[in-house]
């Protein structure tokens, strides 16, 4: 059974990484973001094994509320950051994939 403090730890580590992401991302730093993002996926996956017994008071899931409101806050931010770049990878690789193509199966 996980402590309502280590539980709430476990909230504001994720949240701290979440801040970390968004930095990340407004600094352009993909290759960092790539890897934050792994740790935040080790540590939410340790949050949902933490869950289970955890009993809140009512100033404790407006904590929990809170914390949860500024992690989707970063991510929304990390997504608008990152969307733009997606779409020029994606856009680069549809663009090679077709030249490509043209090159193999255009000369026939």
């Amino acid at each position: 059974m996980t402590s309502n403090a280590e539980y709430f730890a476990r909230y504001e580590a994720i949240a701290a990484i979440s801040r970390r992401m968004l930095t990340a991302a407004r600094r352009a730093l993909w290759s960092d973001l790539v890897h934050l993002q792994e740790e935040y996926r080790i540590l939410v996956e340790a949050l949902r094994d933490a869950e289970t017994g955890v009993k809140l008071d009512e100033a404790e899931r407006l904590r929990k509320y809170a914390l949860i409101r500024q992690i989707l806050a970063d991510d929304a931010a990390v997504r608008d950051l990152a969307n733009p770049r997606m779409a020029t990878l994606s856009a680069l690789f549809a663009g090679r994939s077709a030249r490509v193509l043209k090159e193999l199966y255009g000369a026939r």
